[in-house]
């Protein structure tokens, strides 16, 4: 197995490359700013690559698309996205193997409607995910926000079916969301990157509720201000209006 982190201040993003380097395949997932060191790591370990977007993202310009046709990559969202382009549309329960490692997708909308996480496996370890890519459904300390690409409300509500979920994973799985403190898209986040199931169960205060009615409360309560052209920035990453 072969994990890097990648973490960006402007805009406060994470980003991931991971995969097998026995088999020389890897993943890239939610790549901001220069795509020139995902292609260093890439070439250093002599990876084939997938790209991965999580989300259609509200903060920033993806550079998702860009690293796809740099590397000769496939490009990925999910199957539901609304996007002027073609992309190899990832299904809920879709399993995409990276030689030793598997990186399942579980559709997990509620910070947006086409939101996945991606549940990965590294088979010479164990047969049991290691880890979880949550974007920015479940990051460090809160959730994602539920108004940018939806109704505040209905997003909450799907949201809390999406917590469900990732409630069931075991405790010992890690977290590596796709934002940290500073980020525009979580309110109440910590400055540590990543984090396990477990511990966001019994410390996270929105990931945490059980009720749905109150969750739903939580989560539209006090919403900040919308992140600077977001609007446009969702319908650039979508293909649907040119990059400024």
């Amino acid at each position: 197995m072969i994990l890097r982190q990648f973490l960006q201040s402007d805009p406060v993003a994470a980003s991931y490359l991971f995969g097998c380097g026995g088999k020389s395949a890897a993943a890239v997932v939610d790549p901001v700013g220069d795509i020139a060191p995902y292609l260093r790591v890439a070439e250093a370990t002599g990876m084939r690559i997938y790209v991965v977007d999580t989300h259609i993202h509200a903060d920033h310009i993806s550079v998702g698309r860009a690293l796809a046709a740099a590397s000769g990559a496939e490009y990925l969202l999910f199957e539901g996205a609304e996007a002027g382009f073609p992309f190899l549309h990832a299904k809920d329960g879709d399993v995409l193997e990276l030689g030793n490692v598997m990186m399942a997708v579980m559709h997990t909308p509620g910070h947006t409607p086409e939101h996945i996480s991606l549940l990965v496996t590294d088979r010479t370890r164990a047969s049991e995910p290691w880890f979880v890519l949550t974007g920015h459904t479940l990051m460090v300390g809160d959730l994602g926000r539920t108004e940018l690409a939806t109704d505040a409300e209905a997003g909450a509500r799907t949201l809390f079916s999406s917590v469900r979920r990732l409630k069931q994973l075991p405790d010992h799985v890690e977290v590596l969301p796709g934002a940290y403190s500073g980020s525009v898209c979580g309110r109440s986040l910590s400055g540590k990157p990543t984090s396990t199931i477990g511990f966001e169960k019994r410390f996270n205060k929105a990931f945490r509720i059980e009720d749905e009615g109150t969750f739903v409360a939580t989560m539209v309560a006090d919403i900040p201000p919308p992140p600077p052209d977001a609007a446009r920035n969702r319908a650039t990453n979508a293909g649907l209006v040119a990059a400024a």
